[in-house]
């Protein structure tokens, strides 16, 4: 039975390879993952470890923490008298000092060079020898001057700096120009990440980010022989506990690595997610597949029974097949993972990452996990066929029985496709009155019971749906049209399975799409509604951090601008809560923000009052003239009076906005987020160019119109459709293989019939025709139901984001919809024309004579 089990594998090999190749595109994704991440976090966590190879002992510095009143207490950081106080410890080889924050470089034309939020400035502190085993110069040497820095060798190499060149070089205040002393090598994170690292001399680094004589963090290198615990004892008999953290070099080294693992664990689960969508279509296949081989071999396998084979025998003999086809599909599976995962690695570098060297890691883990999938998936999905061949009665051998799906079998699964179908839509619809992050549970268990009742019913659902397009293919296509109606609904449980593929991928792209597109334009409409401002003044790229007070001030007093408004970020406690608050400029907040109020005017806010959202001032009881009793950052107290009442603005304003003085007052450090700007004539880019001037060409800062601010949110979602759409077309794929694989069993079951027409007068183009139209048919059958139940769902979903976002409502991307629609009747076309061509090269003769 292993020997005739072996012959069918290599009887069959085009079908089966359909099989190989939907198994292995599931293996490779998650092979290649795990390839993937675990060469990334070994890398990384090798980079980690020689990063502190020289560092006993590190400490790291939280600055001033808050007391029970909301007072800060302690010292901002590490001060240099600790420093020299653990320097005189014995056992200590030496001691440096690290402060750090934003630091960003133009190049020539004044571009910021390097991904944004990667882009660091530190200082630079010589440990032995006037050297810092952190940095390797390439050229020049470390800052030694107020006026100097060095910069890693990518950002120089990009903005082409050379030593002794003048380097425009922006924080969080007005751009200054310093002189490069030296181009460095480095392993630090940001610049592997694909920022930028930017060296000034301690005093200044200190004055930028933190306070003279103060390090945020301070690292510690032992004597030969000292042990790095024995010094780690010592470090914190000087180092105040409150505020800090004391660690080996070792430990802190492990608790990188653990992080990265963490990191990567996220980004690993997504796209095993991917992986397990490709894999649990790719069963359907799989399923239709073994299938095929069982009707076509009844009479082998009826024979076989005659001859004394047993019905384990037989079962055996497909599952055999099954494990030596998932073993063959789970060893391609790999070996493309791990090319998968090379690619993946060269992808990140071509975006700028700077990913640490170092070998492919395929671990045992991943080569069984491939093993385990493959054939797993292959066996469970040939399971049932293989139960069928065990009722295949030794007579059968005298004729060519089919064994179909009796009636009573189809009425069953009916009823229990029904029943899941109702625990799946009640489950959805609990989940939109309950809304929320809860909600969506709900909801998404829901979905996961809908999608499982609709594969149980879509025998049933079948003949219905098709059988109503049915006048229109006889009435454009003539005869071919009806023939092709009539065949797709033949076998309901073999199109049935076929369409499910199709069915799921596409529910889960238009669940994304339509989820997508509306809070696109909820985004867009608020844009257009609630901004009057002309340009929006933020750090450029991904970095986020505040700007510096100054920017409002140069803006103020620049000719040519009417109207400036700093949107500074801060918070208060209302009793034992923390809130957050939005600081503005009375002058020109009216200008700038189409503020709608509830009650009250907007005018309050020059008189210190303060505006409470619409949903805030209903659940604390607030209306316009009540007293709120608020604590600042520094401690102290005050009662504000409501000014007036708005409609919610999230996003834009925080539930509480007041003068911005009266909020920058009580805080040490400025906490502007952005300035939004209006200039005399409106948006131009004159004027565009006009804010950017005035702010001396930083490259550090963004000024945005209202159509970039829009195409940005509108990039951010469209960038994560386009990555599902790509995730998610491994299974569109399959889905073309399985609607090939039940053509040619359609074909092969009906080679008499199609013998027959082709003998009273069809010809061989019509009879492409008829297969081709099958196949849409199939296709389109399959996505009508997965573009209906993902467009129900994403209703579901959006009901419970509505309450969280003004002007919510459902949109539907007809043109988005209608090329699924167009793209599942092109997969029809490409996945027919090996079966119709097959049909179409029949001989007559030889069909006729076919049993």
């Amino acid at each position: 039975m292993f020997r005739t089990a072996l012959r069918n594998v290599l009887a069959h090999k085009a079908r089966l390879l359909m099989t190989v190749l939907a198994v292995t595109l599931g293996v490779a994704f998650v092979s290649g993952t795990l390839v993937f991440t675990d060469t990334l976090k070994k890398s990384l966590s090798g980079q980690s470890a020689k990063d502190y190879a020289g560092v006993a002992v590190s400490v790291t510095s939280y600055g001033q923490l808050m007391n029970e009143n909301g007072e800060k207490e302690g010292e901002p950081g590490l001060s240099q008298a600790t420093l020299d106080k653990v320097k005189a410890l014995p056992g200590v080889a030496s001691v440096s000092g690290r402060v750090s924050g934003f630091a960003g470089v133009g190049d020539e034309n004044g571009k910021l060079i390097g991904a944004g939020w990667a882009n660091q400035g530190a200082n630079y502190t010589p440990v032995k020898d006037d050297k810092n085993p952190r940095y390797t110069f390439t050229a020049g040497a470390g800052p030694a001057k107020a006026d100097e820095i060095a910069l890693d060798k990518a950002t120089a190499d990009t903005g082409k700096y050379k030593v002794g060149d003048k380097v425009r070089v922006a924080t969080n205040g007005p751009v200054k120009e310093y002189s490069l002393a030296g181009v460095f090598t480095t392993t630090d994170g940001g610049v592997t990440a694909g920022g930028s690292l930017v060296l000034f001399e301690t005093k200044v680094a200190q004055e930028l980010y933190l306070k003279p004589g103060y390090f945020q963090e301070m690292s510690v290198g032992a004597k030969d022989g000292t042990s790095a615990e024995k010094l780690l004892a010592d470090v914190k008999t000087l180092v105040d506990s409150k505020g800090t953290q004391a660690q080996t070099g070792a430990a802190l080294a492990e608790k990188q690595a653990k992080d990265i693992e963490r990191g990567l664990g996220q980004l690993g689960t997504m796209l095993l997610v991917f992986a397990g969508i490709s894999l649990f279509v790719g069963v359907f296949l799989i399923y239709n597949t073994f299938t095929m081989l069982v009707t076509q071999r009844t009479k082998e396998l009826a024979l076989l029974r005659a001859v004394g084979a047993n019905r384990g025998q037989v079962m055996r003999s497909v599952l055999t097949e099954a494990l030596v086809v998932g073993f063959m599909s789970a060893v391609i599976g790999l070996i493309s993972g791990i090319g998968l995962a090379v690619a993946m690695r060269s992808v990140i570098g071509s975006l700028g990452a700077k990913l640490p060297g170092g070998g492919v890691v395929v671990a045992p883990s991943t080569i069984i996990a491939a093993l385990v999938i493959g054939v797993l998936v292959t066996t469970v999905a040939a399971l049932l066929p293989a139960w069928r061949t065990g009722r295949i009665a030794p007579v059968a051998a005298m004729g060519s029985a089919h064994l179909p799906a009796s009636a009573k079998s189809l009425v069953v699964r009916n009823v229990i496709g029904s029943i899941i179908s109702v625990i799946g839509i009640g489950l959805v619809l609990l989940g939109v009155s309950n809304g929320g992050n809860s909600g969506r549970m709900t909801i998404g268990a829901g979905a996961f019971f809908m999608l499982i009742g609709m594969i149980v019913l879509l025998p049933l659902l079948s003949k219905p749906v098709i059988g109503a397009v049915r006048p229109l293919l006889q009435k454009v296509f003539g005869i071919p049209g009806k023939l092709a109606s009539q065949n797709a609904v033949r076998n309901p449980r073999r199109t049935a399975v076929t369409a499910a593929s199709l069915a799921i991928g596409l529910t889960l792209v238009t669940t994304l799409s339509v989820l997508g597109i509306t809070v696109g334009k909820v985004v867009d409409r608020m844009t257009t509604e609630k901004l009057k401002a002309d340009y929006k003044v933020s750090m450029a790229g991904d970095m986020g951090g505040y700007l510096d007070e100054s920017v409002a001030e140069t803006l103020a007093k620049t000719p040519g601008i009417k109207a400036v408004s700093p949107q500074t970020a801060g918070y208060f406690m209302v009793g034992d809560d923390f809130r957050s608050a939005s600081g503005v400029n009375p002058a020109g907040i009216g200008q700038l923000l189409n503020i709608e109020t509830v009650s009250g005017s907007v005018d309050s806010l020059a008189k210190g009052e303060i505006l409470v959202a619409e949903k805030t001032a209903k659940s604390k009881k607030l209306d316009t003239g009540s007293t709120i009793q608020v604590k600042y950052q520094d401690g102290k107290q005050q009662t504000l009076k409501v000014g007036a009442v708005y409609k919610d603005m999230e996003g834009l304003l925080s539930p509480y906005v007041l003068d911005d003085k009266i909020l920058s007052q009580h805080s040490e450090e400025s906490a502007v987020s952005e300035v939004y700007v209006n200039v005399e004539g409106g948006s131009s880019k004159a004027g565009q160019q006009k804010v950017v001037d005035a702010l001396g060409k930083n490259p550090a800062i963004k000024v945005a119109t209202q159509q970039d601010m829009r195409n940005e949110m509108g990039g951010q979602i469209n960038l994560m459709l386009n990555i599902m759409y790509g995730l998610l077309g491994m299974a569109l794929i399959i889905s073309v293989l399985g609607v090939v694989n039940t053509l040619a069993m359609s074909v092969f079951e009906r080679t008499q019939e199609i013998g027959m027409l082709r003998a009273i007068g069809l010809d061989r183009g019509r009879v492409k025709n008829m297969i081709r139209l099958e196949a849409v048919a199939i296709s389109l059958f399959g996505a009508v139901l997965g573009v209906a139940i993902g467009v129900f769902l994403a209703w579901a979903v959006g009901s419970t984001l509505a309450k969280a976002m003004p002007n919510y409502e459902l949109i539907l991307p007809w043109d988005r919809i209608g090329i699924f629609l167009l793209l599942a009747a092109v997969v029809g076309v490409l996945a027919a024309m090996w079966p119709a061509r097959s049909a179409a090269r029949l001989n007559v003769l030889t069909a006729i004579k076919t049993e």
